[in-house]
């Protein structure tokens, strides 16, 4: 009989072992090996973005609904981000790294905060020269680099290229924000990489002889300033007068109305683009779903949204721009990729000192 007991125990023992083995059920995430250890990849997503927009936050909680995948927001100026990733070092919490310009995505790879991505979808939905050439960061959405003037003043047969705003006819008429604007810098940085950086200082000296008034305010500012009759010709990105033009302020409508668009260099080199993107930041603990995140964002429905809400031009050539954007015409973009403004850009900030650019 005590042998009997004994047998019962031990049947006990191994059946209670058995069930502890049992393998984490799936809603705890998913599990991987690296080396001895199991890394526990949970079933969220930090994402570290300078962008502010309302369409953004629609967006990730259409993907969570869709994958089930929490996205954490973190939200800062582009710079701070990227120094509070160099600061958190390896125990950063962010897993991608989302912004507005080429050149800032340029100082994270550089400063080594991104990897590389390999993603058969990405390459799939953005074409490569809206790509990291070692694919450490994705193009989302694009804009123009164009021009928007008084169509009171200026008639736009008037109008041509980017080097046409140096000629002396021009003079006190040019509104264009600050050298320390990273938008700015890539458009130098184009046309280091188009023209050399010899004529890139002649184009940023002329166009400081051209100003009306000395740098200040952002994209939108440069418009108003025309309006006020501070100037005639504004250089701006494309979505910011998109959004005076459907925004809620009635005096930033006014605004906008009274100013026409051309998009430069379309017999030349094309007018300059940039993009908004985003890099798997390097000490990722949940590389698989910012990847996710990143195919989310550049497929059709995605980039549709970006499109209608927030008047950028998707990077994904199956979806069309907005019915307002469309209304513009197409035009021809400068045929470089976009990783050499990044490459280029200590140049432009060295040239814009150099001429007295403030």
């Amino acid at each position: 009989m005590k042998k009997f007991f004994t047998i019962i125990i031990s049947v006990l023992i191994l059946a209670l072992a058995a069930c502890g083995s049992q393998p984490e059920k799936e809603n705890q995430g998913s599990s991987k090996s690296q080396g001895n250890e199991k890394v526990v990849e949970s079933k969220e997503v930090n994402l570290y973005t300078s962008r502010h927009y309302d369409v953004d936050n629609e967006l990730y909680a259409k993907f969570e609904e869709q994958t089930g995948i929490k996205v954490n927001i973190i939200k800062g100026e582009a710079d701070e981000l990227l120094e509070r990733v160099k600061r958190e070092g390896d125990a950063t919490k962010a897993d991608l790294f989302l912004t507005a310009d080429v050149g800032r995505l340029f100082r994270a790879k550089d400063a080594g905060l991104l990897q590389s991505v390999s993603s058969e979808v990405l390459d799939k939905q953005i074409p490569g020269k809206f790509q990291d050439k070692d694919k450490m960061w994705y193009g989302l959405t694009k804009r123009a680099r164009i021009l928007v003037y008084n169509k009171e003043k200026v008639k736009p047969e008037e109008l041509s290229t980017y080097e046409d705003l140096t000629e002396d006819k021009w003079k006190g008429r040019i509104l264009v924000r600050s050298s320390e604007s990273v938008y700015n810098q890539s458009l130098l940085a184009s046309f280091i990489e188009i023209d050399g950086e010899e004529k890139a200082k002649e184009w940023a000296q002329g166009i400081v002889n051209n100003m009306a008034q000395n740098p200040e305010g952002g994209d939108r500012d440069q418009a108003k300033a025309i309006a006020a009759g501070v100037g005639d010709v504004a250089i701006m990105n494309t979505y910011y007068f998109g959004q005076m033009l459907n925004s809620e302020d009635p005096e930033e409508v006014k605004v906008a109305e009274q100013l026409g668009v051309f998009f430069p260099n379309q017999e030349t080199t094309g007018a300059h683009v940039n993009v908004s993107g985003a890099g798997v930041v390097k000490a990722s603990k949940n590389k698989d779903n910012a990847v996710k995140l990143l195919e989310f964002l550049s497929a059709d429905e995605a980039q549709a949204v970006f499109a209608d809400a927030n008047y950028e031009y998707p990077v994904n050539e199956h979806v069309k721009p907005s019915e307002l954007l469309q209304s513009w015409g197409e035009f021809k973009e400068q045929d470089i990729p976009l990783s050499v403004l990044g490459d280029n850009n200590a140049k432009a900030i060295m040239i814009f000192n150099e001429v007295g650019w403030k």
